[in-house]
């Protein structure tokens, strides 16, 4: 059975996407722990991290740093953070988030987002990524 991540990837769930390549899609989280809480997210269906190829991890790493500069220009964030949990969904993600202490990256604090909320933080961080050059900014 697909995972929750595939069946958002394929367009049966929505979600809110700014990247989408040949090999990863990045889209907002729904219980963002700071507002522009993104997950990159391989295309590929892999349960643990550990599991990628190595090729596809990099790949992964890449797209992460180019979410957390457009992040720290779309939110002025003081630093991005990233956590690889792999609990919540067996589909490799990497939450790439704004933060301003440790504190940020607990998530106890995590909080439902309204589409409208996700759209209004979708719209600065693809406007940076834009920005920045990136042609693989989707607007879905």
């Amino acid at each position: 059975m697909a995972s929750l991540f595939s069946r958002i990837i394929e367009g049966e769930i929505p979600g809110t996407f700014v990247w989408r390549d040949e090999r990863c899609v990045v889209f907002l989280s729904i219980g963002p722990l700071q507002r522009g809480h993104a997950l990159v997210v391989p295309i590929e269906e892999v349960d643990h991290w550990l599991d990628l190829d190595p090729d596809l991890a990099a790949h992964l790493m890449v797209v992460a740093q180019a979410i957390g500069q457009a992040q720290v220009a779309a939110f002025d964030a003081e630093r991005i953070g990233l956590i690889i949990a792999g609990l919540e969904v067996p589909h490799t993600h990497l939450h790439v988030l704004p933060i301003r202490s440790e504190a940020d990256l607990d998530f106890a604090n995590a909080a439902p987002a309204s589409p409208d909320d996700l759209a209004a933080a979708a719209g600065p961080l693809r406007n940076a990524l834009r920005a920045a050059g990136h042609a693989e900014v989707v607007e879905a």
